[in-house]
């Protein structure tokens, strides 16, 4: 099972967002066959077959091995994955793109997105991806926000510049800075 299992094509979508297909979806996280996931859900081994045979045909939903129950052949099966990433390109952007301001929200929407679809390229088989992940929160009074948001502009820029070269390994660097929402 992988870990993320990113969707790129419409009929992906399409089969997973079924509330009763992601209720199965979640049984799978363990391999189970559909007569145990109708138990589980209380639905008829038909009805879990259908939506289990969807997510198959789109790939979010393996059959892990087949095993003989009273003379009939019962499949088991387990999900893909263990998270499914939709690409915001399945709708595409609407509108106008606007100027990419690195100050503006629309600039980091698309940063996430090109990180996102960055992480889903990875070969996650590789023996060592090395990376690093950080977040913090930090507090900075309205008077000091902007020489908060130059310093950190300078010091990313200070890393590029030394690391900048075009021997070695690449890496992308990408940051995100923003106010902190309230928590639900």
């Amino acid at each position: 099972m992988r870990d993320v299992l990113y969707l790129e094509e419409i009929e992906q979508a399409e089969a997973l967002l079924k509330p009763q297909r992601i209720e199965v979806l979640r049984q799978l996280a363990e391999p189970r066959s559909c007569t145990e996931v109708a138990a589980r859900l209380g639905q008829t081994s038909q009805r879990v077959y259908y939506h289990v045979k969807r997510l198959v045909d789109a790939g979010l939903v393996d059959q892990v091995s087949e095993r003989k129950v009273r003379g009939i052949h019962e499949g088991v099966y387990q999900a893909s994955a263990r998270a499914y990433w939709m690409s915001p390109r399945l709708v595409g952007r609407l509108g106008l793109r606007k100027t990419q301001d690195e100050m503006s929200l629309g600039y980091l929407l698309d940063l996430m997105e090109e990180v996102q679809a960055d992480i889903a390229a990875l070969d996650r088989t590789a023996p060592e991806l090395p990376s690093v992940g950080v977040s913090g929160e930090i507090h900075v009074s309205p008077e000091r926000r902007q020489e908060f948001l130059n310093e950190l502009q300078t010091v990313l820029q200070d890393l590029f510049t030394r690391y900048g070269g075009t021997d070695g390994d690449a890496f992308k660097l990408a940051v995100a800075c923003y106010p902190k929402g309230e928590n639900p």
